[in-house]
């Protein structure tokens, strides 16, 4: 069975949709690793195939759901302190089929102004000159209505012309009517974005729903190289 190369969003009958999942649970049934940090623009790892990025306002649960993600409680270092991660992460998934990188937080009040300065810099620079980044995952809180930092980031990854795909995490602590009126508002936010992934992902790390979803997403990722 060939699968559609556009993931979830380009399945055209539960046999495709089954055969997606099943990918990205193979794809993270393999090992993945940290293997390099970078805290500017010129100390970033050489570019060896697809990479995705996770980017978020700060406590919107990036680690958690990394973890969840790779089935692994400790991959990535869960903070009880927003804002803590000031450096670009990267893991390598699969011996190198397919690499993450966890972003800085943004939208923290109590950052430094260096690190938001950081953020408009070094986080700008890597998302627009990166070939080998295929994609942005964009971390949307459930619990959270949408704010001004996180229309921002959506403005900056328009400006740098890379593709972002929503992920709303954290949904297992809200009521459905709630989530639906998030998502209502996500779908109008992004609408005329060219850039923004047609396919919007639902996701909780203390639940595992949207895991299996969001695997598969990546794996068609790593299958286009």
């Amino acid at each position: 069975m060939t699968l559609p190369p556009g993931g979830l969003a380009e399945a055209v009958d539960d046999e495709q949709r089954a055969g997606l999942i099943e990918a990205g649970r193979l794809l993270f049934a393999r090992p993945c690793t940290f293997f390099y940090a970078s805290q500017a623009i010129n100390q970033l790892p050489p570019m060896t195939g697809p990479e995705v990025a996770f980017c978020g306002r700060s406590n919107v649960g990036k680690s958690s759901l990394l973890n969840a993600l790779t089935g692994q409680k400790a991959l990535a270092r869960v903070s009880v302190t927003p804002g803590r991660t000031r450096q670009l992460n990267f893991f390598r998934c699969d011996e190198g089929q397919l690499t993450l990188v966890d972003m800085p937080g943004y939208g923290y009040a109590k950052a430094s102004k260096t690190l938001k300065e950081d953020w408009q810099g070094l986080m700008f620079d890597f998302l627009r000159g990166r070939p080998t980044l295929r994609r942005v995952l964009l971390l949307m809180d459930a619990r959270v209505e949408i704010k001004p930092a996180d229309r921002a980031a959506i403005e900056l990854l328009s400006d740098a012309a890379v593709a972002f795909q929503i992920c709303i995490t954290k949904v297992d602590d809200v009521k459905k009517a709630q989530l639906e009126k998030r998502i209502r508002e996500l779908e109008a936010l992004v609408k005329k974005r060219t850039a923004a992934h047609p396919l919007m992902l639902v996701t909780s790390s203390e639940t595992g729903q949207g895991i299996p979803e969001l695997r598969a997403e990546l794996a068609a990722v790593a299958r286009l190289g």
